[in-house]
């Protein structure tokens, strides 16, 4: 494969078209296109296709944008190793996926420990579902993946769950929803507007257990998988939403939300994911440390 070709391809499918990295390239719109056109020749695939005036690209061209993406985000990397003087210390990269579930400020408190050890570390975090990031994880391109549930037996991926700890779950609701909480807690959530979990979630599957034993029906207005949007549109008095109590205080404050109850029913688990059985990489390491002896108790 001739590089400088996908070099090309690369800049025009960032830059949104063939003008625009022309000028980014110093070079003609005809020249481009003749180098993409070699480069589609040789894979035998058309990246780009016409949309009025407009290129987009292909289910081919977004394939290949994910690997030219990782191709020259590594070559950067080489050259920043290699650039770097003797006597400095290496950053080390540490790529970490957090599922979609998982609170942000939870994560990041997570992960603040990483950051502060002596040796510099440069993170690489990403967010998505737990399927996908054990996709990237089995192939190397993540190191870590923090989940809130260990991983499924289903998913033929080798590599290992440890435990980080529990959260009992806390109830909140915005001021303007607040006059509507009648009577003690869980009774008051009976006929509220309510935000749950996204059915992937595993603290979802607790919860409706946890609505039929305690006999209550919620409106669910909405079901979201991203933990912060939830606490977006509670914070906006749109329905009651959980979150760990761990969280409580930094969610009231955050969200100028207030606890109506909470509950040691429903447990929401984290779990870090690596290919490592015994953990050696000195991030986890910090990861896992600092969770079991300061945030949780496991």
């Amino acid at each position: 494969m001739n590089f400088k070709h996908l070099y090309y391809f690369w800049v025009t499918a960032r830059a949104g078209g063939i003008m625009r990295a022309g000028e980014q390239l110093h070079t003609t719109p005809q020249t481009l296109s003749g180098q993409i056109k070699l480069l589609e020749d040789w894979l035998g695939r058309k990246l780009f296709r016409k949309n009025g005036r407009q290129l987009e690209l292909t289910e081919h061209g977004r394939l290949a944008l994910g690997y030219a993406d990782q191709i020259f985000s590594l070559g950067q990397e080489l050259e920043t190793a290699l650039r770097q003087s003797r006597g400095a210390q290496k950053r080390l990269d540490f790529r970490v996926g957090v599922t979609d579930s998982v609170s942000k400020s939870l994560a990041y408190r997570l992960l603040e420990p990483a950051l502060s050890m002596d040796q510099p570390v440069k993170l690489i975090a990403s967010e998505g579902s737990f399927d996908d990031l054990l996709a990237a994880l089995a192939l190397h391109r993540l190191d870590l993946v923090i989940a809130d549930e260990p991983m499924p037996r289903r998913v033929s991926v080798k590599a290992f769950s440890h435990a980080l700890g529990r959260s009992a779950m806390s109830f909140f609701c915005a001021p303007g929803l607040k006059s509507r909480v009648k009577g003690p807690f869980p009774g008051c959530l009976d006929g509220l507007p309510m935000l749950v979990p996204g059915a992937s979630s595993a603290v979802r599957r607790q919860l409706e257990g946890w609505f039929a034993r305690h006999q209550l029906a919620p409106v669910v207005v909405g079901e979201l998988d991203d933990a912060a949007l939830m606490k977006a549109f509670g914070r906006e008095g749109q329905g009651v939403f959980m979150a760990p109590t761990v969280l409580e205080e930094e969610t009231c404050t955050q969200f100028d939300v207030s606890v109506i109850g909470r509950t040691d029913e429903l447990v929401e688990e984290f779990y870090a994911v690596s290919v490592e059985r015994r953990i050696s990489h000195p991030c986890v390491l910090a990861i896992t440390d600092a969770a079991r002896g300061q945030l949780f108790s496991v």
